[in-house]
């Protein structure tokens, strides 16, 4: 089973709007087919971005969405010299990613994470994470 690293953009996206490339990983997930690896910043960066009203997410999505992170995979990371995001607060992706199995963060936001500054971590569009996941 795959455990992957979820930038929050691909929560967001992935709860917005269920049919693309993010709401099928986000299913797949619920379905327990996929694995997400995460530490303590992430889960709380998840809650908060999930509680903004800005989004008007469908509260029963959040929810299971929530629920689900209870099955997933909790990880320590710690600083890694050579990572680094272009925005410092994603770096903590590439940690945990880096400290997880798959060493795999799914993002939206490729530009956030320039090859040179990612080390071992590989880093993968939705879309590509879609085709690889569902081969």
């Amino acid at each position: 089973m795959e455990s992957w690293v979820f930038d929050s953009n691909v929560v967001v996206s992935g709860l917005l709007s269920p049919n693309g490339p993010p709401g099928r990983l986000i299913d797949a997930l619920l379905a327990r087919k996929l694995r997400l690896v995460y530490d303590d910043r992430i889960l709380h960066e998840y809650r908060e971005v999930l509680a903004r009203a800005k989004f008007r997410f469908d509260a029963e999505r959040v929810s299971a969405f929530l629920r689900i992170m209870a099955f997933q995979i909790p990880v320590s990371a710690f600083p890694v010299k050579g990572l680094k995001a272009s925005d410092s607060d994603d770096t903590m992706f590439l940690e945990v990613a880096a400290a997880s199995k798959g060493k795999t963060l799914v993002t939206g936001n490729m530009k956030h994470y320039p090859h040179a500054s990612r080390g071992t971590v590989r880093v993968l569009t939705p879309a590509e994470a879609w085709a690889e996941f569902s081969r």
